[in-house]
């Protein structure tokens, strides 16, 4: 276990150096924020049929998932998907640790450094600098709990499916493919274009249960107050989806290594 969290802490430091790249990201969010806020306050005024959620929790919905947006499976570590073009995995081959755990310790660094420089920022401007129309709305303790509980589960699957994706390489080698195809369906399924309660509610059962609702939509529909299936299902959810696609990442690791051929020296 030293070695992993002696990994996890090396990545987490390195993550940390990289201020201007999450300032730059930062800015990019607020505006996105700010778009998608638009997009729904004209949405809410076009409408009068009753919505499953207010205007104002899916206010606080689009700047939670702009604070939670290093988390989401975008893409590959870079240096992994590199060293596998390379063939410079064949060092991984030789170190004191496994392989996928060694990938699933760098990607959970990387899906929590970035996101804690930015989410911080964002929630405190959110709450204490916007006017009340834009401005974000904290649950009570009890869903705040909730909240930070789902958050954990969030980034352990998060890393899962990040970990999953790279294992792909063994077959992509750039990893190109994937990285375009995954996002489209975070967007979607995520509920980061839009709220999955606003979806139709014909969806709404396979909607909350599917795997990318677990890694943005659960977490800020509970800081939101929100909670279709209850908190202990979305708990049970996100465990679950994690397992899996753990189980699956090692599997395709490990047929992937028995494919593997490195030339050179």
């Amino acid at each position: 276990m030293r070695p992993y969290v002696a990994l996890l802490r090396a990545r987490f430091r390195t993550l940390l150096s990289y201020r201007a790249a999450a300032i730059a990201g930062l800015v990019t969010q607020w505006v996105f924020g700010f778009i998608m806020i638009s997009v729904l306050m004209a949405f809410y005024n076009d409408t009068s049929a009753e919505q499953p959620m207010t205007l104002a929790q899916t206010i606080t919905y689009t700047w939670v998932g702009q604070a939670l947006l290093g988390i989401i499976s975008w893409n590959i570590d870079r240096d992994i998907g590199d060293s596998v073009r390379t063939g410079a995995v064949a060092y991984d081959l030789v170190r004191p640790i496994g392989m996928y755990a060694h990938w699933y310790v760098r990607a959970l660094a990387l899906k929590t450094a970035p996101t804690l420089m930015k989410s911080i920022p964002m929630f405190l401007i959110a709450t204490f600098v916007l006017p009340a129309p834009y401005a974000m709305r904290w649950p009570d303790l009890p869903m705040l709990a909730a909240f930070a509980v789902a958050l954990l589960f969030a980034v352990l699957l998060s890393a899962s499916i990040t970990a999953l994706m790279q294992a792909t390489l063994f077959w992509t080698v750039t990893g190109d493919g994937v990285s375009r195809i995954v996002p489209a369906l975070v967007i979607i399924l995520g509920g980061l274009g839009m709220p999955l309660p606003l979806f139709p509610d014909w969806m709404q059962k396979a909607l909350m249960i599917q795997p990318f609702a677990g890694v943005m939509s659960a977490p800020a529909l509970l800081f939101c107050g929100i909670a279709p299936l209850g908190v202990l299902p979305v708990y049970l959810l996100q465990i679950f989806w994690t397992l899996a696609f753990v189980m699956l990442g090692r599997l395709l690791l490990q047929r992937g290594m028995r494919r593997l051929t490195v030339v050179g020296g």
